[in-house]
């Protein structure tokens, strides 16, 4: 079963990490996952450029190394940047060493105090080394803008039905998801400003 949104033992795993922002702001907090790649950042940015949103991309150390103008720009158009380790590594299946090491080699390139671990998941050694070192920002609203099960009319559904208050939102600066954000970013984008929402990044 896929869950747009975190179950309570997930954020009772990780305690300290953010989930939601203030249910009493009507304000949403826009990540990506993934990037940079030029097959998608450059569209995102637009969008984003063309709705007056900032948004945080959590990047991908090697995309960063590859595309340095990419990511300059994602910097230069005022979005904000975190950690989402060296090769989009996942923590259950690395050492803690091997795990360290590369979100050490991603700090190196962005020097953010932001992190998200891919696919949403570490070992609790693991969180337990960063939640002093970063903000580790998890998310209240995962788009799936990835799934090959879902059309970009079910994203832009799971917007309507799942936005709210704090919510941090995920899409994915990602080949497996640009086909589907070409309709769906302008069209979730669009939604949430007529609902009144206020668009935030982190302080």
């Amino acid at each position: 079963m896929f869950i747009e949104q975190p179950s309570k033992w997930l954020r009772w795993l990780y305690p300290k990490a953010l989930w939601r922002m203030d249910e009493n702001d009507h304000s949403v907090y826009i990540t990506f996952d993934d990037g940079p790649i030029p097959e998608s950042t450059p569209f995102l940015l637009k969008t984003l450029r063309d709705f007056d949103v900032k948004a945080t991309f959590f990047v991908v150390g090697d995309n960063v190394r590859k595309y340095p103008e990419l990511y300059q720009q994602i910097i230069d158009e005022g979005h904000r940047v975190g950690n989402h380790t060296f090769n989009h590594i996942g923590g259950a299946r690395h050492s803690i060493r091997t795990y360290e090491k590369n979100v050490q080699q991603c700090d190196d390139l962005i020097h953010s105090d932001l992190f998200r671990p891919p696919h949403g998941w570490m070992r609790p050694t693991q969180y337990h080394r960063y939640k002093n070192k970063y903000r580790i920002v998890m998310w209240d609203l995962v788009t799936r803008d990835y799934s090959k099960l879902l059309s970009p009319y079910d994203v832009v559904r799971n917007i309507h039905r799942y936005a709210r208050n704090g919510s941090i939102i995920t899409f994915h600066d990602s080949l497996k998801s640009i086909d589907k954000l070409y309709f769906a970013l302008p069209a979730s984008l669009r939604f949430l400003k007529s609902q009144g929402y206020k668009f935030k990044v982190f302080d």
